[in-house]
């Protein structure tokens, strides 16, 4: 008969796992840290975010009333569902392993849980109606600074923007930068030759994932076509209901662990007009 524990019952073994695998699920994602989150508490497993819509101030004449500015929110649902992971470790591995199986199986576990939560999230660029590129053109600075334009020209706050795109499309933005990497004489040349990284353009940073899904099937004849986005951190959201939690069961027949990593959370599109896609091709595969 199986005997079941939970996290908060693990052995030392146990406690490691849950240890590392939360510490690599927070580090590992990208997108997390570059939009809104929330928490699901009490019952239920939505949760309605308001969304304001932008209101006026006019001149008025001294000793005229002012007129009553109707504040009348929308909302945003964002349900909650489960995702997770299982592995099963026999006895024979676990104490012969010559590494620490504890923490690999905790990375492992984590970097999972990030990539999901990244995937879901940059998933969400596609709903973006304003777009930049018809996915036949590489990624170039100038497209950066035009969508920069257009979340201006919208009053979108100038901080807490973000630009995240596939790696093989920041090539191409390298590129750009770079005179095809032989040089330019300009700081964000030289750094971006340096140390491979773009750091920050039009005043926004940009960010690097694989996590982007790749959209070629959209456009035949074409390969390499990821939608990236130069979003603000209010344009999208995640609503966590459980961060990530681990969970043992025994089989002693198969003198094994069942080793069950699980997530609950949410993602959605809170201002549309926050956020710019890009929708570019890469030139290298």
């Amino acid at each position: 008969m199986a005997n079941e524990s939970t996290s908060s019952t693990l052995s030392e073994l146990y406690t490691e796992i849950v240890a590392e695998a939360q510490f690599v699920a927070s580090e590992q994602s990208i997108m997390r840290n570059l939009v809104k989150n929330y928490s699901i508490t009490g019952g239920g497993k939505v949760v309605e975010v308001p969304v304001y819509g932008t209101v006026s101030a006019s001149a008025v004449a001294e000793a005229t009333d002012l007129g009553n500015t109707a504040i009348n929110p929308t909302s945003v649902s964002i349900t909650a569902s489960e995702v997770g992971i299982m592995t099963t470790l026999t006895d024979l591995a676990r104490n012969s392993a010559p590494r620490n199986v504890a923490g690999d199986i905790g990375k492992l576990f984590g970097e999972a849980i990030a990539k999901k939560i990244d995937t879901d999230l940059t998933a969400k660029f596609d709903g973006f109606s304003q777009e930049i590129g018809d996915g036949t053109t590489a990624l170039s600075p100038a497209n950066i600074f035009n969508a920069v334009a257009i979340l201006r020209k919208n009053a979108v706050p100038s901080t807490d923007m973000a630009c995240v795109v596939h790696p093989l499309n920041a090539f191409d933005l390298k590129s750009g930068l770079t005179n095809t990497f032989v040089g330019r004489d300009t700081e964000l040349s030289n750094e971006a030759l340096r140390s491979g990284y773009v750091g920050s353009l039009a005043g926004v940073n940009i960010f690097e994932t694989s996590n982007i899904a790749d959209t070629s099937g959209n456009n035949p004849g074409t390969t390499g076509d990821y939608k990236g986005a130069v979003f603000h951190r209010d344009a999208l959201a995640l609503a966590m209901m459980q961060d990530i939690k681990i969970e043992t069961q025994r089989d002693a027949s198969l003198r094994a662990d069942e080793i069950v990593a699980t997530s609950v959370y949410g993602t959605g599109e809170i201002h549309d007009t926050y956020g710019v896609e890009l929708n570019v091709d890469s030139s290298i595969q």
